[in-house]
């Protein structure tokens, strides 16, 4: 890493993606530790996966940030072996079908998830407990008014809803929100009319300046992150000036978000039907989110890094870099066969098997390794 990365406020934006996201976020992260990115780290904004990979980060380092030796040595090897040896899918469906009082969350499953999440993963503390200096964003989707629902400095809310203390909310229901995918999770459900909510009388004004407001809806429902914005860029990146919104300097989006297949339309009345819409309107949506920020840093290689998955090593280098340094670096890629594979993995919360995960975490560690093989070059060029 230069010493301009090294003092800049970094922000941090985790996609979706079930389990494929996360053990592709595992990976990518455990290079930025490697380069001794971690430190630097002032903003986290996840959704889905992202926000329950980030929760066990936290969870395996005592509820703190870790430093980049700390992710390497301790938080890394704790979330391969739960991922490879506890089911959070299956975990969560017995909560259902042992447990007659859960049967009320058949169609808000979330709040079986967040059980789930407690129990088997050790989540076990509220929002208020992360002693951190980065700001982490939760996302998720409110139901009700189509905004981005945040969990954020011990408060949440969107923007249109207001916004309510949330330190007493476990952080294992802000996670399970965050990843509450429709038709196959559905919403978390929270009572909203027994939450003390503000607002601000004007768009850009102050704290300071908010009112207090009832609550615009008894109940809430909350969905999955996704759907408003996979990448969770959303609280980093001004789309329109295509530059880092206050509080970041350099922006990097890990995107393990599923790539949208090409397929014959099911069935009329087919429940996959209503799932295909939904994958075309968020596969559109994340188009129009990523365009501008991979312009803006190809113009620019200091504003930020752009890690996808399914991407192939070997053809980004072969295209921008010379043969001696491909050769200096002297590095063994994942085929594209193995890169395909690791990014068609489902998008769901099964176990995976050890070999599986090292695939996939290997496939993010690389992904963000030759990614800045690459714009180190731009860097040299930019600056010259």
């Amino acid at each position: 890493m230069t010493s301009r990365h090294m003092t800049s406020r970094i922000g941090l934006a985790l996609s979706g993606g079930g389990v494929r996201a996360m053990i592709f976020h595992a990976g990518m992260l455990k290079w930025l530790a490697t380069d001794g990115w971690l430190e630097s780290i002032s903003a986290i904004s996840t959704v889905s996966g992202g926000s329950l990979i980030t929760g066990l980060v936290y969870r395996f380092n005592d509820w703190k940030w870790p430093s980049s030796e700390q992710y390497q040595n301790k938080v890394f090897p704790e979330i391969r072996r739960l991922l490879t040896t506890v089911c959070l899918q299956s975990e969560a469906r017995k909560l259902i079908l042992t447990r007659p009082s859960n049967w009320r969350h058949f169609f808000s499953r979330a709040n079986v998830l967040a059980s789930a999440i407690s129990q088997c993963w050790g989540v076990n503390v509220n929002v208020g407990a992360l002693q951190s200096n980065c700001e982490w964003s939760i996302n998720a989707t409110t139901a009700e008014t189509g905004r981005r629902f945040r969990f954020k400095q011990g408060r949440c809310g969107d923007y249109e809803t207001g916004y309510a203390p949330a330190g007493h909310f476990a952080l294992s229901e802000a996670m399970a929100a965050s990843a509450a995918y429709p038709l196959l999770i559905g919403p978390l459900r929270i009572n909203a009319s027994k939450l003390q909510w503000s607002k601000r009388a004007t768009w850009g004004g102050t704290t300071e300046e908010e009112q207090s407001i009832s609550a615009p809806f008894e109940w809430l429902h909350l969905m999955d992150g996704g759907i408003y914005d996979n990448l969770g860029m959303e609280p980093l990146f001004d789309v329109g000036k295509q530059t880092p919104k206050p509080g970041v300097d350099f922006i990097i989006v890990s995107d393990a978000g599923a790539a949208l297949t090409r397929q014959p339309l099911h069935a009329q009345w087919s429940w996959k039907r209503l799932s295909r819409i939904l994958e075309i309107s968020m596969d559109q949506a994340r188009a129009l989110r990523i365009r501008p920020f991979i312009n803006a840093i190809l113009e620019n290689p200091f504003l930020g890094r752009y890690y996808q998955i399914g991407s192939v090593a070997e053809d980004a280098l072969k295209k921008f870099l010379e043969d001696e340094l491909r050769t200096k670096n002297n590095h063994s890629w994942l085929s594209r066969a193995e890169c395909l594979r690791a990014s068609h993995w489902a998008t769901d919360l099964k176990k995976v098997s050890v070999d599986e995960f090292d695939l996939i975490s290997r496939h993010g560690f690389e992904t963000a390794k030759w990614n800045e093989m690459l714009f180190s070059r731009k860097k040299i060029n930019h600056d010259s």
